[in-house]
Order: structure tokens, then sequence, then C-alpha cells
């Protein structure tokens, strides 16, 4: 049961599709671009939006583009009207004392305009509006109003919304009433993905989730031609420093995993890849919510040094394994390197 729920407005709470579609074509006409139709709109159209509009209108000045859509929004034909379930959902949280947020992008002044047309405001704790990069706000929410992550899930109908989740450490529940098409929202994998809050409302009186089972990963500690380790500093596991890797998906080959996520974390290529060993991580305090992990965790070889980490990274490091030692390493990765100087296995780190 979660007890507390930052929704996202646009496509979550309110249905503003069709003007944002109108003002956003109304922008593109002023430079003669095509139109978008509303499948094309749905398929194309992501967060943070000023990356939409550098893919579609390179070289314009977002102030001079939010110029001209803000006027447009204000005259487009199509009204916006409040999502079916949504208002029930929200009586149905201050009902049973869910604490409920707003983080949206959505223009501040339009923003509150709507809150008053609709009544909702009461029904929040509190907004965040103007928002251009929710993964950037989301840490301070939490940290603001003393919320847990582990009870606290994101309601968003984009894939920013869920990489904002993640971000965040926090659940991710997708519904697909708004703006990214249900294909896009499938590929970035939510927690939970409904068709409408209505929906959610449904699972969640049933007071829990399908039953937490323990998680899969894969993880690597990566030696360069030097012999020097790379070690990431993560605010998933309480900003101490370890090692990369993830969770292993269906059906894909734990090594395939382990490619995978060092690739999507810190672009790195990796071969001469050995396993070394499993360990169980079972609610650890230092990682950001209770999970059960088993740990598939391998030693393996960088085919270069040119680190780009994602947004679950802060920084990184590459270093002799006995100064990584010295380091405010996590539990599990201290492990690792413990069974790799016990095995001498650092030794296939030297040239």
């Amino acid at each position: 049961m979660f007890h507390n729920l930052i929704f996202d407005w646009s496509g979550t709470l309110v249905d503003d599709l069709g003007p944002v579609i109108e003002a956003t074509n109304a922008v593109l006409g002023k430079y003669d671009v095509a139109p978008l139709d509303r499948e094309g709109f749905r398929r194309r159209f992501r967060l943070p939006y000023r990356e939409f509009y550098t893919e579609v209108l390179p070289h314009i000045p977002l102030e001079e583009l939010e110029a001209h859509f803000r006027p447009a929004f204000d005259a487009a034909l199509t009204p916006v009207t409040v999502l079916p379930h949504a208002r029930e959902k929200l009586k149905w949280c201050a009902a049973l004392g869910i604490r409920t947020f707003v983080l949206t992008s959505m223009d501040t002044d339009a923003f509150e305009r709507q809150m008053d047309d609709f009544g909702f405001r009461e029904l929040f704790e509190a907004t965040y509006s103007g928002v251009l990069d929710k993964r950037e706000v989301i840490h301070r929410i939490l940290e603001t109003h003393g919320l847990d992550p582990a009870e606290t899930a994101f309601v968003g109908d984009m894939t920013h919304d869920v990489e904002t989740a993640r971000h965040g450490g926090v659940a991710s529940i997708a519904v697909l009433t708004g703006y990214n098409h249900p294909e896009l929202l499938a590929q970035v994998r939510p927690d939970l993905t409904v068709p409408d809050l209505g929906v959610l409302r449904e699972l969640l009186n049933r007071r829990h989730l399908p039953a937490s089972r323990p998680i899969a990963t894969v993880g690597a500690l990566i030696y360069d031609h030097s012999g020097r380790v790379l070690m990431i500093r993560t605010h998933k596991w309480n900003h101490k420093w370890g090692i990369p890797g993830g969770k292993i998906r269906r059906g894909e080959a734990s090594t395939d995993a382990l490619l995978r996520e060092v690739m999507e974390e810190t672009s790195l290529e990796i071969d001469d890849i050995h396993f070394v060993m499993v360990h169980d991580s079972i609610d650890s305090p230092e990682f950001m919510r209770p999970e059960h992990f088993i740990l598939l965790n391998y030693l393996a070889r960088a085919r270069g040094t040119e680190v780009r980490l994602n947004d679950e990274a802060q920084e990184f490091q590459w270093l002799a394994p006995a100064e990584a030692l010295k380091l405010d390493l996590n539990h599990p990765t201290r492990v690792l390197l413990d069974e790799c100087f016990a095995r001498q296995l650092l030794r296939h780190a030297h040239p």
C-alpha cells in the first residue's frame, strides 16, 4: 500500500492533449513544418519538451517557441477536461489519508487556473509546476516532505515520468490515458501499467500489489588496460561507491544483461568476462528501498576508459584495486573486492 502518490498533471489527471496538439501545430506552422496528427504526436512528443523542439525545430530558441505556444494553447478550440476517474481517485486518496502531490512541466499560470477551475486545489498537499526536467526535482520533493521512497509512487503517462520515478527511487505507475503511445511506455518497463486511474484505484484498494520476489541482478568489477578498477557512486546505494549493474530481464541471459547494463550505465564495452560469485542482499539498509537481490557478480575488462554515466550515478573513478577498498563502498561491492583479492583474481587485471 502506497502512503504517498505523486501525480503528473497533463494526460494523467486532466485531458489537455487536444489543445496541446493544436498549439504545437500552430507553432510548427509558423516555421513551415508539417503538422502532427494525434498518433504521430503521441509517438514523437517527449519530455523534457526542449528535446522534442530541438528535434523538430532546431536552432529556434525555446523562449521564442514558448511565446508562440502559450497564446495558441489559450486560443485552442478543444476544451481541457478532467479525465475519467481522476476526481474519484483523488477523493479516495484523501479518505484513506494518502498524501498526494503534483509534479508537472505545465506552465505554472495555466496549471494554477486549471486547478481552480476543476476544484482540485484542496486535494493536494503540495504542487510543483513549470518543471522542465522532473528528474531534477523528484529528490527535493521526497526530502522536503519526508517521503519514504519505499512507500511512494509516481503516477504519469509519459516515459519521462517513468524515468523520473526510477531516478527518485520510487515506484513507477504508468497510465495509458495521455501523451505517450502504449508501445513507448512499454519500452521503459514501468513497475505497474494501468489503462486508467479507475483500475489503479481498484488495485490499490486491495491494499497490496503482487507479492515481491527476489530480483536477479548482474554487476561487474571492471578493470582497464593498466589494472585500475572502475568505481561509481550512486544515490541508489545511499551515495556509496559500487560497481555498474542492474536487473536481468525476462528471457535475457545473465552475460547479455551484464553487457547491456554496463553499456547503459557507463557506455563501456567489456570482454574477458569471468564469473566470480553470487551474493544475497536482503533488505540492505544501504539501498534506497527494501529489496531482496540475488547479485551475480563478474570480473570484466574494459575495451576503453571513456566513461559516460547515465542518470543513475553521480560520479566515477578509475583507481588501483587497493585504493578502491579505501572508498566508502556499499557492502556487496566490498564483499566482491575481498573475494577477488582472496582468490588473487585481480592479478588478471594487470597487463
